[in-house]
């Protein structure tokens, strides 16, 4: 006996161009790519434009770009091509009117005339009656004759009896008593699809064998399962994911804050540090918390997806997003430079040298939460003269440090910035000057950076290089010295 070969497993990304890339899809798109990159299987990106007044080229190419930022590559699609072409659901009207047809032909749907005015007075009268009432489209057109030529919507003529079945992979059986559901429509006057045509129809010619969604989408998947037992076509298995919710336990919008991946990228997370994120909502994996996106491909399985919904926490974003860009296995150091040179350019500081930002990584690695905070942190190294804290400046740069400073100029321009003994020499001269090593370091390191706070003294200066250093002390005690407010 021989055994048939398991299908392939071929996911699908669907998103509706109506804006930029929603955090809640990326992670929806995560889990589906994880599963395909673990089974060695097919990725496919979709774009269900047929909302033709909110869907935009613009916003296709937004998520385009954010699904290449995060590194979720689609072996179909846009720009990729593919042999189940076109995948845009606005150039696929002809697949959708066939279905449609098939469905009329076998007397599974029809086609219904009502006007919108008269369904809307339906609405109203049985709102009067009972405001609570949900309106239920009361079938009129079941048995009315074809009219060719009177607009239409056709609708699928939903069973009265029994339940609707399906398993899923995260929620387990459910079931839908068929009584609940009604005639829905399938396919618009303008021939394009409502939503639970077009997915089963593209997710059967494009042999999709899961369908990784939404926990929202959870009610409308009785209606698709209707279709495909109606159009006689194998069921993909299903997988509804936990919802990302806010603080309150709401759907997470745009009114919650920063809820796109774009918004994510220009404060300078990385993308695995969005990923790792993203991914903990639903999948977990002990109790562990970082992880690089090889391991998210060989950890991910249907079995750790949890159905408890989470709550954004923009803290605890940011915190994973630092475990990211202070581990160099995680980041790298070239990912780092590259990272940091964009923040910097976004700060005016467009001829940073990468090299400068290689080796100043050891020194910002435990400080910079983000790239952005990583720009602070290297400005200084760059612009000249640095930017100078007033308040810092005005405590620190004082008449009585200008000697300090150029003492402490005319010493360094004697010494060696590579000598591992160095920084023990200085204190050594500081003790024979009968300073402490507060009254000179904290004017060296203003007049050096123009902040309070700073690296090692040594380490910056090696960086930055003695000729540059030894300039910034000069004009360090100009300023010390200089009459009236310093800032």
């Amino acid at each position: 006996m021989v055994l048939g070969r398991a299908m392939p497993v071929r996911v699908r990304f669907a998103p509706s161009p109506s804006g930029s890339l929603h955090i809640g899809g990326a992670r929806t798109a995560l889990f589906n790519w994880l599963w395909a990159r673990k089974q060695g299987g097919q990725f496919i990106l979709r774009v269900e434009d047929t909302d033709q007044e909110r869907s935009s080229l613009e916003s296709v190419r937004a998520i385009l770009d954010a699904l290449r930022w995060l590194g979720l590559d689609w072996d179909e699609g846009p720009e990729v091509g593919g042999k189940f072409a076109p995948y845009f659901q606005s150039d696929r009207k002809q697949h959708y009117r066939l279905a449609a047809e098939q469905l009329i032909d076998s007397g599974k749907a029809y086609r219904c005339y009502c006007t919108k005015e008269e369904l809307d007075a339906q609405r109203a009268a049985l709102k009067a009656r009972d405001p609570k009432a949900q309106f239920v489209y009361p079938k009129t057109c079941r048995e009315r004759r074809d009219q060719p030529d009177r607009p239409f919507v056709v609708r699928f003529k939903s069973p009265d009896t029994g339940a609707t079945e399906f398993s899923d992979l995260v929620f387990g059986p459910i079931s839908t008593p068929n009584n609940q559901q009604q005639d829905f429509v399938i396919l618009r006057q303008s021939g394009l699809p409502l939503y639970n045509l077009g997915a089963v129809v593209d997710d059967h010619e494009m042999e999709i064998t899961l369908v990784a969604r939404g926990r929202d989408h959870i009610g409308n998947t009785p209606q698709q399962v209707l279709l495909y037992q109606a159009l006689g076509w194998k069921l993909p298995e299903f997988a509804h994911l936990p919802m990302m919710l806010n603080k309150k336990g709401e759907k997470l919008s745009k009114r919650d804050g920063a809820v796109s991946v774009g918004e994510y990228r220009a404060k300078g997370y990385t993308p695995a540090a969005v990923l790792n994120y993203l991914v903990r909502f639903g999948w977990s994996y002990g109790d562990q918390e970082i992880f690089s996106r090889q391991q998210l491909i060989e950890l991910f399985s249907w079995d750790n997806v949890g159905k408890s919904d989470g709550k954004f926490d923009e803290k605890k974003f940011a915190d994973v997003a630092f475990e990211h860009l202070k581990r160099p296995d995680l980041t790298s150091d070239a990912d780092y430079v590259s990272g940091a040179l964009p923040a910097l350019s976004a700060r005016g500081l467009d001829s940073a040298d990468d090299q400068v930002v290689r080796t100043a990584l050891p020194l910002i690695r435990e400080r910079a939460r983000s790239f952005e905070d990583a720009a602070y942190h290297l400005d200084f190294y760059f612009r000249d003269p640095p930017e100078f804290d007033p308040k810092v400046t005005q405590k620190i740069l004082v008449p009585e440090a200008a000697p300090k400073l150029l003492a402490f100029r005319d010493w360094l321009a004697q010494q060696d910035l590579a000598a591992p003994e160095l920084e023990a020499a200085f204190k050594s001269w500081v003790e024979a000057q009968g300073w402490s090593l507060k009254d000179v370091a904290q004017p060296v390191r203003v007049a050096l950076t123009g902040r309070g706070t700073s690296p090692g003294l040594f380490e910056m200066m090696q960086i930055m290089g003695k000729e540059l250093a030894l300039a910034r002390l000069q004009r360090g005690a100009e300023r010390a010295s200089a009459p009236g407010p310093t800032s």
